[in-house]
């Protein structure tokens, strides 16, 4: 696995990018595809090989998922885009937020049904404009308002829970899921002291339902069980660690992505890794990367 060859307790660093906020790491086929929102670049990791390609894109960009025609969709602060990696080029398709334009996008996900799943936020981060949204055959509606930072959502093994985090207030939340995509019993799934253990950034569930979350500002990712027990913590070399995917050649590796982002010079000078990628067994595999199947309306062939 080693590009690098740094290993710290089981924690390897794979991948040497030094971003300044790395982002929304995605396993897909042999590949990690992650972002650095504030470069405005696209990454795809090869482990097996350790081929590294970067893109840079017109505008912040929070993530990539997989279309259903095979192409990409990438979600930028100016809307959603269509990415091709071929010859980088971002199409415009559709402003999420004409009315925000302080806000950006900020993690996503895609369900089984292939309904995009995405937060926005105030780049700021200070006023609580951020939403998420749901992306399906009716168009985009936001499902969840009066956040600041939004990370997530997650969704269940079953389809039924969606997990998603008020960063700065330190909750993970947990809405059930109805059929029409409208979301209900919202609940307060875990909670933590922001100011000793950090701040929940990037959930993801793996294959056995338990809910895993990288804490910015906690040099960890911990993993919760469905009813939403700590089960276990890894410890990382950086404080701020943003998101995990599990995946790679044995299905069982989590890619952390880290982010060198508010770091003083000093801090900065004892986490010289800052913004690399780290890698740990996961002991489980992650759940299947599902494809967009419609963006704003439109279905994707």
């Amino acid at each position: 696995m080693a590009v690098n060859g740094e290993v710290n307790g089981g924690v390897e660093r794979v991948l040497g990018v030094g971003a300044m906020l790395g982002e929304g790491p995605l396993w897909l086929d042999d590949a990690l595809w992650f972002v650095d929102i504030k470069q405005h670049l696209v990454h795809r990791f090869t482990p097996a090989t350790g081929d590294h390609q970067t893109w840079t894109a017109p505008a912040q960009v929070g993530w990539v998922q997989p279309l259903a025609d095979g192409g990409m969709l990438a979600g930028l602060q100016t809307g959603l885009h269509r990415f091709d990696p071929a010859d980088g080029s971002f199409t415009h398709l559709h402003v999420v937020e004409p009315d925000s334009p302080g806000n950006r996008l900020n993690d996503s996900t895609v369900d089984a049904a292939g309904r995009l799943w995405f937060g926005s936020m105030d780049d700021g981060e200070s006023a609580a404009s951020g939403l998420i949204y749901r992306a399906d055959a009716d168009g985009v509606a936001p499902v969840v308002d009066g956040i600041v930072i939004t990370n997530g959502p997650a969704i269940s093994t079953d389809g039924t829970t969606l997990y998603h985090c008020d960063t700065l207030a330190g909750t993970i939340h947990a809405c059930t899921i109805r059929e029409d995509g409208s979301l209900a019993d919202t609940r307060i799934f875990a909670a933590v002291d922001v100011a000793t253990q950090g701040y929940p950034d990037g959930p993801i569930v793996d294959a056995e339902g338990h809910v895993w979350v990288s804490f910015y500002g906690g040099w960890c990712v911990r993993r919760y069980a469905p009813d939403g027990e700590q089960v276990a913590e890894i410890r990382l070399p950086v404080s701020n660690v943003t998101k995990i995917a599990i995946g790679g050649p044995d299905g069982r590796t989590a890619y952390a992505t880290t982010a060198a982002k508010g770091l003083s010079d000093e801090h900065r000078a004892l986490q010289p890794y800052a913004g690399d990628v780290f890698a740990f067994d996961a002991g489980v595999a992650g759940q299947p990367a599902h494809r967009v199947a419609t963006i704003a309306g439109r279905r994707i062939a």
